[in-house]
């Protein structure tokens, strides 16, 4: 189970508002985070802690496929985005690095800012804490929850590939 304050916000939230484009020469994770949503929340990189949730309306991560977004999300202490739904490609993206990503849209209708949640991936259940409410999220395939549990596509092609040498 994982635990985090709610930063909520709105409907098609871009790349370009996620980490922008000013910084796209920048590749260390650390150095993308202290930009993280600076566009959309100039105080997003104050507030958030460790373990800290994102959620979303619709559409989040839209427009450019630049990698960079899930990255500075993630570097940012950020555990899970929760959404109603997720542009495709930033959807790979964060798969591809093990940013946690939840659909659920009862979970986005019923929690505000500041809430706390409670989330467990492999069961797709969401506590909001603060309001004692209860949501279930549709759960990862096994081998997707392999991924986002390996920190990644190349994580967990490392311990494959590890395993196999004798």
């Amino acid at each position: 189970m994982l635990k985090g304050k709610v930063h909520k916000y709105g409907e098609n939230v871009d790349t370009d508002a996620i980490i922008p484009a000013r910084y796209l020469n920048v590749s260390e994770p650390a150095e993308l985070a202290r930009h993280c949503m600076e566009d959309i929340d100039k105080d997003f990189v104050k507030k958030v802690k460790q373990g800290d949730i994102i959620m979303a309306t619709t559409n989040f991560g839209c427009g450019s496929s630049r990698e960079h977004a899930p990255l500075c999300i993630k570097a940012a202490g950020v555990s899970c985005v929760i959404a109603k739904s997720f542009a495709r490609i930033f959807f790979r993206n964060a798969l591809n690095i093990g940013l946690p990503l939840l659909e659920c849209e009862e979970a986005v209708d019923n929690t505000e800012a500041g809430d706390i949640l409670e989330f467990d991936l492999a069961s797709g259940r969401i506590k909001n804490l603060t309001r004692g409410e209860e949501f279930i999220a549709k759960p990862y395939p096994d081998f997707m929850a392999e991924l986002i549990s390996a920190g990644g596509l190349i994580e967990h092609t490392k311990k494959r590939l590890a395993s196999r040498r004798i």
